[in-house]
């Protein structure tokens, strides 16, 4: 901004845009739904579900915001537009668009378990575009709380992260989100528990600013999300900059390539609590929908077509994982799934382009199959379990770091991993990081026989990481880990220790092979299950790969005993998840994934093909030694 621009500066006193940042599971849409209520947002006698921002059916399985959404509350004549982000880092791309619609942000933190790595990620994010913070201890009422250790924690993060002083000084305010209450004192020094939510709402009028604008300044509507009505069709989220729009109206895109078109306005809509309604105009720092524009993409900006003066293109980090999505190629293809071609696949995932600026696709040697590039695997996972549920059968590979070359040398991403877990387990859990490249920064012992780690790991080191470290802890860890930064590659690493049982014929599973092979390997099918050659039907407990026939059928003689069967028992297989099936395959391994059932593979279906390409890696090994 110019200084005659600055000269001409205004405020909006009457509107205050703020988004609410935090780590996974801190409480972030909890604290919206008790704004929400004490705002008048809900009828008295209206029965409102929890966490109500978490509008989609994974989300709410899974308890965890995926999408950044708004809302709208009135207080004291004050309209305050709240910005629900997620808490994963794997939907980083979602938190960075946020923060380009508000002048604020609330740093929420668990008053338990302190700041953690996505609290640094979002910290980071927001300071890096100069918004003020409210720092929120949540969860104040639990027994484990340490407040005053948790605000010193924050207080070095500021600093680890080179805040600048007047960033560092930030107002606090003590909160139990799930009661509704807030208070300006710590419990540690003789607060009492407040009655309402009061003394944040006061805060936030009070310390986050007022949009401001510049008188007289051409129309500047900044694109920052997406979203489509059945009306409608498809809706632009946008902030407006500067100058006023109204429904109706015929204005200029400013494309991403730096064309400008024509369009016209055909709705516009203004967010109240939890509802779009209906508007005429709006002005300068207001959050707004609109309609009309089909071909509208995020970072685009709806400028005035006398004087267009376009915004900066939204820039988010780079993804740090690929995976391969393609068609079904198993021989039970066809037989779950109604979406099953590779020009459905591909629309479908450049329809997920259009919304999620995080990811990119590119093309692979195959025509039915592209490389889908994204911040974790969850994020991955997350779109491949939507697209099953539309109906689609895909095979997918295992996911793969994405590397870049800096000076000539291959550099590699690496995670900032925080670990919290009980003393006993202390050992194997480093053991197991060490195994992985992991490079311990810091240890904590908090002196109630729980120690905390943080470790900085290479991304590829933690893919299938979860699971050995759940079972190495006896399901008492607790892993959090975000992207930190790209480092040298680091060399070979150990993951899987385990080979594969694969089955190598096509018919039903049998309860007679499957009590021979259950002593030796942990099954991945049950009795009567459909199974094709190459497909993994189990976890083989030595390194190497077996095929097994896994539908052989007990011969009937007259030699054998009416109940020799009966005392045998089958151990229930072991059932995976997507997440867990993604983690869990080998380097030549992929997931057939239906609206049904998800399986295990080989990328190499023929047992002869296997063996030869595995003969010609031990060959390659002989003449490089």
């Amino acid at each position: 901004m110019t200084d005659t621009q600055s000269a001409d500066l205004s405020t909006r006193t009457d509107l205050r845009n703020v988004a609410i940042v935090a780590h996974v599971d801190h409480g972030k849409t909890t604290l919206v739904d008790a704004m929400l209520r004490q705002t008048g947002a809900f009828r008295d006698n209206e029965d409102v579900a929890e966490r109500v921002m978490d509008s989609g059916d994974l989300e709410r399985e899974k308890g965890i915001t995926i999408l950044a959404k708004n809302t709208s509350i009135t207080w004291g004549g004050v309209t305050i537009n709240v910005v629900d982000t997620p808490g994963h880092a794997d939907f980083g791309g979602e938190v960075e668009r946020a923060l380009t619609m508000v002048d604020g942000v609330v740093l929420l933190v668990d008053a338990a378990e302190g700041p953690l790595p996505q609290t640094r990620f979002v910290l980071r994010k927001a300071l890096a575009r100069d918004l003020p913070v409210i720092l929120v201890i949540n969860k104040i009422d639990r027994p484990d709380a340490r407040i005053a250790e948790v605000v010193d924690e924050v207080y070095e993060l500021f600093l680890d992260i080179d805040a600048r002083d007047d960033q560092i000084d930030f107002p606090i305010v003590y909160c139990a989100a799930r009661d509704g209450w807030a208070s300006m004192d710590s419990p540690e020094d003789g607060g009492a528990p407040g009655s309402d939510l009061e003394p944040l709402f006061k805060l936030l009028v009070e310390h986050i600013p007022a949009p401001t604008y510049t008188e007289g300044h051409p129309l500047q509507a900044w694109v920052t999300n997406l979203d489509a009505s059945p009306y409608v069709g498809r809706l632009a989220l946008c902030r407006v900059m500067n100058g006023w729009i109204k429904k109706g109206d015929s204005v200029a895109l400013s494309r991403v390539d730096g064309s400008v078109s024509r369009v016209k306005l055909s709705e516009l809509y203004l967010t109240k609590h939890l509802e779009r309604v209906p508007a005429e105009q709006a002005g300068p720092g207001d959050l707004v929908a609109v309609a009309g524009i089909e071909d509208i993409l995020i970072g685009e900006t709806l400028v005035d077509p006398e004087d267009p003066r376009p915004m900066p293109v939204i820039d988010v980090d780079e993804p740090a994982l690929s995976m391969t999505i393609g068609t079904n190629t198993s021989p039970l293809a066809g037989k779950e799934g109604d979406k099953l071609t590779a020009r459905m696949v591909k629309d479908r995932i450049d329809r997920e382009l259009v919304g999620n600026m995080s990811l990119r696709v590119l093309d692979t040697d195959r025509p039915d199959a592209w490389e889908v590039q994204a911040r974790g695997e969850l994020q991955l996972a997350i779109l491949v379990e939507q697209m099953r549920r539309e109906g689609f059968e895909l095979t997918v590979g295992k996911p793969r770091v994405v590397t870049k070359e800096v000076d000539g040398k291959v550099y590699e991403p690496v995670e900032r991993v925080t670990i919290d877990v009980p003393e006993e387990h202390l050992g194997a859990v480093t053991q197991l990081l060490a195994a992985r490249k992991g490079r311990m920064e810091n240890m904590v012992n908090h002196g109630t026989g729980w120690v905390r780690l943080d470790f900085l790991v290479p991304s590829r080191g933690l893919i299938g990481f979860r699971t050995e470290f759940l079972t190495e802890t006896r399901g008492t860890g607790v892993l959090n880990h975000t992207f930190e930064d790209f480092e040298p590659w680091f060399g070979e690493l150990r993951t899987r220790p385990t080979g594969s049982l694969v089955a190598d014929r096509v018919g039903p599973v049998t309860a007679y092979a499957l009590i021979s092979l259950q002593e030796r390997a942990q099954m991945l099918v049950a009795p009567t299950a459909a199974v094709y050659t190459g497909m993994v039907v189990g976890e083989n407990s030595r390194a190497d790969d077996m095929d097994v026939n896994v539908c052989k059928e007990k011969q009937l003689t007259n030699h054998r005993a009416a109940s020799s069967d009966a005392t045998v028992k089958l151990t229930p297989p072991k059932v995976l998840s997507l997440e867990q099936a993604l983690e869990f395959i080998s380097e030549d391994e992929c997931v057939e994934v239906t609206p049904e059932n998800i399986r295990l593979r080989k990328a190499l279906l023929d047992p002869i093909d296997r063996a030869r390409i595995v003969k010609q890696r031990k060959a390659a090994a002989r003449s490089d030694a």
